[in-house]
């Protein structure tokens, strides 16, 4: 299973780690479906750490999930914050306050092991390294807003049913 978020610089691809995360997955896939994301804004940006959004207010202080406001943590000790292009839950974070995933995620910029068994994991960038070049490239104010507003257009599902059907069964 695999996602496409169309931003008005370019698109990102994601893999979605679907059998690891099955309910942090079905979240931002249903989100994703319903049009919740389109025409929201990436809200923080910060240059070499991660770029943030899935916020339908764009303050970063809104959203909430499919299952109510939050859902529980799927911590995988496997999936690792390792690498430029992870795509993990936006939340207050496992050791300050567990479980509260919503509809915010973030992408990261490098690799982050502070976040690793803080934040879910559930995707991994596959193609649009060159667009993610370009978001990290933004200019952002003190408070790491971009200066110019960074649109996600919308996110397109890629489903392959067979390997979905054994996922979600």
């Amino acid at each position: 299973m695999s996602v496409r978020i169309i931003t008005n610089y370019g698109d990102l691809k994601f893999e979605l780690f679907c059998s690891q995360c099955p309910k942090t997955c079905k979240n931002f896939l249903a989100l994703s479906a319903s049009g919740y994301y389109k025409d929201t804004v990436f809200h923080k940006n910060i240059k070499g750490f991660i770029i943030q959004g899935g916020d339908p207010t764009g303050t970063g202080k809104g959203g909430e999930s499919i299952y109510g406001k939050y859902f529980e943590d799927e911590i995988c000790p496997e999936l690792k914050h390792d690498r430029r292009g992870i795509l993990s839950m936006a939340s207050k974070g496992v050791s300050k306050r567990p479980n509260t995933n919503g509809s915010q995620f973030f992408i990261t910029y490098s690799s982050l092991p502070q976040l690793n068994g803080e934040y879910v994991i559930f995707g991994k960038l596959i193609d649009g390294f060159d667009t993610l070049n370009a978001l990290e490239n933004c200019t952002s104010d003190n408070l790491h807003r971009p200066i110019d507003d960074i649109i996600i257009k919308d996110i397109v599902i890629h489903s392959n049913p067979i390997a979905d059907k054994e996922i979600f069964d």
